[in-house]
C-alpha cells in the first residue's frame, strides 16, 4: 500500500498580518482533525504512563499537564498572538492588570526601580505605587513624549521602563524608537502597552521594544465578551522568567476565554481599520463643534504628535478624547444626553462607548497627578465602534446643544 503524501505546512515567517490572523498557532487533533479551533475545557491532561507523566512534568513548558499553565485552546491564542507582534513567544493571562503583574513579578526585585509614562490607565498607577511600592520598588513618573525626561529619571537601579502609547485617554504619542535606545543604555527592559492600537495598527518590538502588554479585553476581542490579558516576548524572558512566575502564581486565562480571543484575533485587521476610520470622522467633524475646546486623536493634524503617529502607526485607532468648556457639568449633560453610545468605562468594542475618565477610569489617581496628566473635568473619551457614523454623530450633537 503506497503512503498517503503529507502536506506541507506553510512558511509563517513569510505570511501577512492578516493570514497569520486567521491561520497562525492552529493546531489540530489527530484524531478528529477539526478546521476550527477546539475548546479544551478540561483542569488536567492524561499521561500513558508514570513514566511519561514524570517526564511530562518535569519539561512542563514543553507539553499540557494542568490548565493553571497548559492549555492547547491557550497555548493557540499565545502563538497566535506572538506571530501577530513578531515575537519569540507569549503567556496569557486572566487580564491586562495580571499581565502587567506578572511581567513585573517575573522582572523586578525588592530595591529596584521602574520609569513609567505619566499618562497610563489608572490601575496601571496603583499597581506600580501602591503595591510594587509595598515592596521597595519606586516608580518615577515622566511625560510620555519628553525624551529627555526619562533619561534623566534614570537612577543606578532602574531595571523598567514602562509606557502606553497612545496614552488613555489623552491619545499623546510615544517615540519608541527614541526611548528604546535610553532603555538599551540604561539595561532596562522596556515593556509597551499595545492595547489601543494592536499589532494591526502598531508593531513596537520591530521599534525596539522588548516586552508588549496587551488588555485582551479590549480590541483582541473586539466585541466586549471576555477578559483577558497577555505578554508578548522574546523565548528567554517569556519561558524563562514568565512563565515560572505564570505556573506558580496561577494568574491563569481560561480556555472558553481564549478560544473567543481566537475568533476575536480573526477579524482585527478589519476591524482596527474600519474603527479607525469611523474615529477620525468623528475626530474631525468634532473639531467643528461648539463649546469643544479642543479633540485629542493622533489622526488629526492639530495633534501634537501628528507626525510621529504617521511614521509609527498604521492608523490613528479608535480611541479619542475632547475637552468641553463647561466642564464636569457640560461633559455630564452630553454623556447623560447620549442615547446610542453606551456609558461604560470599556473599550475596544464593536460599539461606541462614553465615559468620564477623571471620575470612572482615573477616579483612584489623585486630583494633582490628573491634573499633571492633563485630564481634566471637562474631558471625555469615546471609543468608536462600527455604528453608522451619521447615527453616532446625531447621537451627540444633542449634547452639544444649549
Amino acid at each position: 500500500m503506497k503512503s498517503k503524501p503529507i502536506r506541507q505546512k506553510p512558511d509563517f515567517s513569510k505570511l501577512a498580518l492578516e493570514t497569520l490572523a486567521v491561520r497562525a498557532g492552529t493546531r489540530r487533533t489527530a484524531e478528529y482533525q477539526e478546521h476550527s479551533e477546539a475548546m479544551f475545557l478540561t483542569s488536567s491532561f492524561c499521561f500513558d504512563s508514570a513514566e511519561s507523566a514524570a517526564d511530562g512534568f518535569a519539561h512542563a513548558d514543553q507539553g499540557f499537564i494542568y490548565s493553571r499553565f497548559t492549555n492547547p485552546t491557550v497555548s493557540m491564542f499565545q502563538d497566535r498572538l506572538a506571530a501577530l507582534e513578531g515575537g519569540e513567544a507569549c503567556i496569557a493571562t486572566s487580564s491586562g492588570m495580571a499581565a502587567i503583574l506578572a511581567m513585573s513579578m517575573s522582572h523586578l526585585q525588592a530595591g529596584d526601580h521602574v520609569v513609567c509614562s505619566r499618562s497610563v490607565f489608572g490601575a496601571t498607577i496603583q499597581l506600580f505605587s501602591s503595591i510594587l511600592g509595598r515592596f521597595d520598588i519606586t516608580t518615577t513618573y515622566v511625560d510620555l513624549c519628553d525624551a529627555k525626561a526619562w533619561q534623566e529619571a534614570v537612577q543606578e537601579n532602574t531595571k523598567m521602563f514602562y509606557l502606553e502609547t497612545p496614552s488613555n485617554p489623552l491619545t499623546e504619542i510615544a517615540d519608541i524608537k527614541a526611548i528604546a535606545k535610553i532603555a538599551k543604555k540604561a539595561k532596562a527592559l522596556f515593556a509597551v502597552d499595545n492595547c489601543f492600537c494592536t499589532p494591526a495598527l502598531q508593531r513596537p518590538l520591530a521599534l525596539g521594544a522588548d516586552v508588549i502588554i496587551h488588555s485582551a479585553t479590549k480590541y483582541l476581542d473586539g466585541q466586549g465578551r471576555v477578559v483577558g490579558g497577555a505578554i508578548v516576548g522574546s523565548k528567554d524572558f517569556i519561558m524563562g522568567k514568565v512563565f515560572p512566575y505564570v505556573r506558580t502564581a496561577g494568574p491563569t486565562l481560561s480556555a472558553f476565554n481564549a478560544w473567543v480571543f481566537l475568533k476575536g484575533l480573526e477579524t482585527l485587521e478589519l476591524r482596527m481599520k474600519q474603527q479607525s476610520q469611523n474615529a477620525l470622522a468623528i475626530a474631525q467633524w468634532l473639531e467643528k463643534q461648539a463649546g469643544i475646546e479642543r479633540v485629542y486623536y493622533p489622526g488629526l493634524k492639530s495633534h501634537p504628535q501628528y507626525a510621529l503617529a504617521q511614521r509609527q502607526q498604521k492608523a490613528g485607532g479608535a480611541i479619542l478624547s475632547f475637552t468641553l468648556k463647561g466642564g464636569k457639568k457640560a461633559a455630564f449633560k452630553l454623556i447623560n444626553q447620549t442615547k446610542l453610545c453606551s456609558i461604560t468605562a470599556n473599550l475596544g468594542d464593536t460599539r461606541t462607548t462614553i465615559t468620564h475618565p477623571a471620575t470612572t477610569t482615573h477616579c483612584r489617581v489623585s486630583p494633582e497627578a490628573r491634573k499633571a496628566a492633563g485630564i481634566t473635568d471637562g474631558l471625555v473619551r469615546i471609543a468608536v465602534g462600527l455604528e453608522n457614523i451619521a447615527d453616532l454623530k446625531n447621537d451627540l450633537i444633542a449634547g452639544f446643544k444649549k
